[in-house]
């Protein structure tokens, strides 16, 4: 699992192994980035439908308590297929940008 971090937001992402295997390895890791905003980067992942993206909907409410940021990056599944609970974009620079405004929203107590 690689950890890529920039400022108070970490990138994460992992090559060739399955959503369940990626879920476990940052479950297992979760405490180094548990204070920084999240980015989930699934694009090594040829095969994703909506199922595997909700398998990270617990993580993600968990993480928003905490009043921090949880983006999932792909373009294999569209915001339309998920929750509303759980961000979805299709580019990192997208997610970045989202992180911007709810780090906005948060210091202006919306």
């Amino acid at each position: 699992m690689i950890f890529d971090k920039e400022g108070n937001t970490s990138i994460v992402y992992q090559e060739k192994i399955s959503i369940t295997t990626f879920l476990d390895n940052l479950n297992n890791g979760y405490d180094k980035v548990k204070d920084d905003n999240l980015i989930l980067n699934l694009f090594s992942f040829e095969k994703l439908i909506a199922g595997d993206v909700l398998e990270f909907l617990e993580l993600s409410r968990k993480h928003k308590k905490n009043e921090k940021s949880f983006v999932i990056v792909t373009n294999k599944v569209s915001y339309n297929e998920v929750p509303e609970e759980i961000m979805v974009t299709p580019t990192l620079q997208e997610a970045k940008d989202i992180i911007e405004m709810e780090e906005i929203e948060r210091d202006l107590g919306l």
